[in-house]
């Protein structure tokens, strides 16, 4: 009966460990050299396109792995507030090696997340990390439209890279 007690812990104990490595975030990407201007022009032309295609005025920001900029367009009829809080996305982005849709949906769960506010990061989503061989080499922000359809916005650019 001992064994057997003993078995049972022992069972409890590797599960519980299992399952608390499972639910463990991944380590953040690393960095990589910065974004070059061709690899940054085709980022921006498959988030330009996906923009034109959907009749979507936005502004396309593209910062490199250190969050210096790289490139910036503003589509006819895009509020020129879009420009800043593009930025803000894509520096966000870069900064925190991960897409804002992260912290926005922090935010949506309120509570202890909501202190993502005090940070001074971009809560909104539409900011992604630019991935290039498994490493960060920089990041897109779009903003203009709903967080949703700037960040479908500026996955097309990521898209555009591969």
């Amino acid at each position: 009966m001992k064994t057997l007690l003993s078995l049972v812990v022992a069972l409890a104990v590797v599960l519980t460990v299992g399952l608390a490595a499972a639910q463990q975030p991944a380590p953040p990407m690393a960095y990589g050299s910065p974004i070059n201007l061709e690899q940054a022009k085709k980022v921006m032309a498959g988030a330009e396109a996906e923009a034109k295609k959907n009749n979507w005025p936005v502004a396309i920001v593209i910062l490199d792995s250190g969050g210096q900029m790289v490139m910036m367009q503003r589509l006819d009829n895009t509020q020129w507030g879009s420009v800043d809080i593009a930025k803000e996305k894509a520096r966000t982005a870069v900064a925190l090696r991960r897409p804002t849709k992260v912290l926005q949906d922090g935010i949506a769960q309120g509570g202890v997340n909501l202190r993502f506010l005090s940070t001074g990061f971009s809560v909104l989503e539409g900011g992604i990390p630019i991935v290039h061989e498994n490493k960060i080499i920089g990041s897109i922000g779009v903003s203009g439209v709903t967080s949703q359809q700037d960040a479908q916005t500026a996955q097309a650019g990521q898209d555009a890279l591969k």
